[in-house]
């Protein structure tokens, strides 16, 4: 009997049991993952979500939000080409690229989205991807779908980026990173990058989805605090669901490769327009990071405070160039029952682990806020401290 007939005979009730032996696999590993719903306000201590700037719950965006709801209802109705634009999203378009100091910028329903219309239009089958090994999963499948060669490389390593780019057998390139990287918070050297770059004839697409809001001038993002914003072969995605508290995502780059996403990237054509609410959010978020330019440093600062008293505690704990810490934990397994203690005491962390982290080791990641006090951030290292896991301080 061959493949096919043997296929065939089996009954439809076991058609999917392979993926009991897949969950299987998975909780040996102690890699099963389950979805937790929270209350709209719970008393725990939130060091686990990206909302830097604490703007999430602020009255200014979440009425801003309310309000275009109410007014222009509650999807955008259709893609953006078709009915799914909006003056909001032109205003909001509009505000990104001033803002961040680009010509132009299109806003799409996710950062995950922006990401993969990005990859696959500015490379193809005639064109090489350079890129770092620690990008972002949305930038990964990005390049799986662009039918480009593919060069991954190791982690922040300028001299593997230019012998990458020189030995390239296409004349078109692309080089992928993030600004920073969202498992460790580490800071790519994107002024080097942009050098080999154009020593070699390249492109340059930077996410800073945890750029925008903390680094730079103002919160204008990692790629603005490298003087490489407006330049006419740097791009750069953000997300809108970080420091601006909404939800969604944009590019940002020079007008012609807004036209040419317009024109081409096929997760903007054939997806839903971002609704109205959200992109009303990001414009009211936006408003208040101008008028309120020091809420980037606080962020820093407490990150710095988070950071430095880990350390002390004994922990292996990351650099924090930007919000992101991320502390090493023994094992998956311990990352996981590490996390429920400190839920259990009232602070709630991040918990990475494999396929999730590209070095393959798990840890906590914690993610620093403009709007945590000096003492929101003892108690949280006294709790992360108190229920940590035997040789975490060691691991």
């Amino acid at each position: 009997m061959d493949a096919a007939q043997n296929s065939a005979a089996v009954p439809p009730e076991q058609v999917f049991d392979w993926l009991d032996a897949e969950a299987n696999r998975r909780a040996g590993a102690g890699l099963t993952r389950r979805l937790r719903p929270r209350p709209a306000a719970g008393a725990e201590l939130d060091l686990a979500g990206n909302d830097y700037l604490g703007l999430a719950r602020d009255k200014r965006v979440a009425g801003a939000s309310a309000a275009a709801a109410l007014r222009w209802g509650a999807g955008s109705t259709g893609s953006r080409l078709v009915t799914g634009s909006t003056e909001l999203h032109a205003e909001l378009e509009h505000e990104l690229a001033r803002f961040c100091g680009f010509q132009a910028a299109l806003v799409f329903s996710s950062g995950f989205t922006a990401n993969l219309g990005a990859v696959t239009t500015l490379s193809g089958a005639d064109s090489a991807i350079v890129t770092d090994k620690y990008i972002h999963a949305s930038l990964i499948e990005g390049c799986r779908l662009s039918r480009a060669g593919i060069a991954a490389v190791a982690h922040s390593d300028v001299a593997a980026v230019k012998h990458a780019l020189s030995t390239r057998r296409t004349q078109r390139a692309l080089v992928v990173t993030d600004s920073v990287f969202s498992v460790d918070g580490d800071l790519a050297p994107l002024p080097e990058l942009a050098d080999v770059c154009r020593a070699h004839g390249a492109a340059l697409l930077v996410d800073d989805a945890h750029g925008l809001g903390v680094l730079g001038d103002g919160g204008r993002g990692a790629v603005h605090a490298a003087g490489l914003a407006g330049s006419p072969d740097v791009v750069a995605t953000v997300t809108l669901s970080k420091s601006l508290g909404a939800q969604g995502g944009a590019v940002l780059g020079p007008r012609r490769v807004i036209r040419h996403l317009v024109e081409t990237a096929r997760s903007f054509i054939f997806d839903t327009g971002l609704a109205p609410a959200s992109a009303a959010a990001a414009l009211a978020a936006l408003g208040v990071l101008k008028s309120e330019p020091e809420l980037p440093g606080k962020v820093l600062a407490n990150a710095a405070r988070l950071a430095e008293q880990l350390t002390d505690a004994g922990f292996r704990v990351s650099r924090p160039d930007a919000a992101v810490i991320s502390v090493h934990a023994p094992s998956a397994e311990d990352a996981v029952n590490w996390a429920a203690r400190c839920a259990e005491q009232g602070v709630r962390v991040g918990c990475f682990r494999p396929p999730s982290v590209p070095d393959g080791i798990s840890r906590l990641r914690l993610t620093a806020r403009a709007d945590l006090s000096e003492s929101d951030v003892d108690s949280a290292v006294k709790v992360v401290s108190a229920c940590a896991p035997p040789r975490a301080a060691t691991s």
